[in-house]
């Protein structure tokens, strides 16, 4: 059964294209947005290294120590933008990704701005000196005694992610403009000295080097400008804590953009079948 096109719709092709562009492009700018909202909400510690009593270094799962190796939930999320884009570069060429670049960094101000709206409306509530509001303990009396409760304002999870969001926005549109522009004149830097193929390379020598580029980018400007990464651990030194930051984040965004070659793979194969369309063929022509 033929599917019923709309008039801006120059055929069924046309429209299967511009779905795939748009599901990648939605998948990325929804990505972009989930982890600039929460990105420093969480610290997940996976492990750390911290010295006993005998001067001797103790490993533990899950705990901040004097070296801890810890990832921001923000950037749980980040890889897939990088396939994102690998995928659009590949199929709809240089211009549309770097469009898409520039869409994501607007799509940060707009995100800024609504957390802005959101707290410039009344009724405010008081704030502390963190700029949060103001938790009061109160007592209640039990059957056990006195307990000492704290009364937690019910708007005070939105003032919280907004003050971390802010603390972390500049941080990560500096960085991601930085990485997301690299990575996309690496894939054609790559794509344009193989002629085209060795498709591994420019999915990850593009994304490994981009995402080194975005991870020291966002954790100094974080640490230097924003002031909203957690703070050394006693017995840990500022420059020990950061380059455990970098360490770990690039690790897990290394493994990640090993670990999505097979699917970019699969992912290329499928769209030349479904787009009707060989970039590799196009490259050489």
């Amino acid at each position: 059964m033929k599917t019923e096109l709309h008039p801006i719709e120059a055929s069924e092709l046309h429209a299967r294209r511009e779905r795939v562009f748009l599901l990648l492009a939605g998948v990325f700018l929804g990505s972009l947005a989930l982890l600039n909202v929460l990105g420093i909400s969480r610290f997940i510690v996976l492990a750390s290294l911290s010295k006993d009593a005998a001067g001797d270094y103790a490993f533990s799962w899950g705990q901040w120590g004097q070296i801890s190796f810890a990832l921001a939930v923000g950037v749980l999320p980040y890889p897939i933008t990088f396939l994102c884009t690998d995928l659009i570069s590949e199929f709809y060429g240089r211009k549309r990704a770097n469009w898409l670049v520039v869409v994501g960094l607007l799509l940060n101000v707009w995100v800024v701005f609504i957390l802005w709206l959101g707290a410039a409306l009344p009724q405010q509530p008081d704030f502390d000196e963190s700029g949060v509001p103001k938790i009061e303990v109160v007592e209640v009396q039990t059957e056990s005694g006195v307990e000492h409760v704290a009364n937690v304002p019910p708007d005070y999870a939105f003032y919280r992610i907004k003050q971390l969001a802010y603390g972390a926005v500049v941080a990560s549109m500096i960085a991601y403009m930085m990485a997301q522009f690299c990575d996309v004149w690496l894939y054609h830097f790559w794509k344009r000295l193989t002629k085209g193929k060795h498709l591994w390379l420019r999915n990850n020598g593009s994304t490994l080097i981009s995402q080194l580029v975005d991870t020291v980018a966002v954790i100094l400007i974080s640490q230097f400008y924003a002031h909203s990464l957690p703070p050394p651990a006693e017995g840990s030194t500022l420059m020990q804590h950061l380059i455990m930051f970098i360490v770990t984040g690039y690790a897990f965004k290394v493994v990640a953009a090993v670990l999505d070659t097979l699917p970019f793979y699969i992912a290329v194969a499928w769209l030349k079948e479904y787009l009707e369309f060989d970039p590799m063929a196009e490259e050489n022509q």
